[in-house]
């Protein structure tokens, strides 16, 4: 499955972002649980459209982008109008993520190879 990235910026004051964590963070459970593999965290030295320091990233996967699409607007982040969001398809060409992948994430296939014969077949 291809990677995607949403990235968001808080709208919101602290407070208010705050009621809708937790079930953000469940939601991200269900994520994995899905198998979409999901991995999520916030920006430590950027400030948000609020000037506290609100905005962050999450990168999982999808079959394709209306997928996607679907699974980000689940967020209850984005449901309660706490962030602005953008959502990119990832193209991995190099790294951890994508070693053994094509670009669009799907198990890269091995050359064909003839057997070894085994030592009865050798004469």
């Amino acid at each position: 499955m291809p990677w995607f990235v949403k990235l968001e910026e808080g709208v919101v004051d602290r407070a208010r972002f705050d009621r809708f964590l937790p079930d953000h963070l469940t939601w991200v459970r269900e994520l994995e649980r899905l198998g979409h593999h999901p991995s999520t965290g916030y920006w430590r030295e950027s400030l948000g459209r609020n000037g506290s320091g609100a905005g962050g990233m999450l990168l999982f996967q999808a079959h394709d982008f209306a997928e996607a699409e679907a699974i980000v607007r689940g967020d209850p982040l984005i449901a309660s109008g706490c962030v602005s969001w953008i959502l990119h398809e990832w193209r991995v060409v190099a790294g951890e993520l994508g070693r053994g992948r094509t670009p669009n994430g799907e198990p890269k296939s091995k050359p064909d190879s003839k057997p070894e014969p085994d030592a009865e077949q050798k004469s």
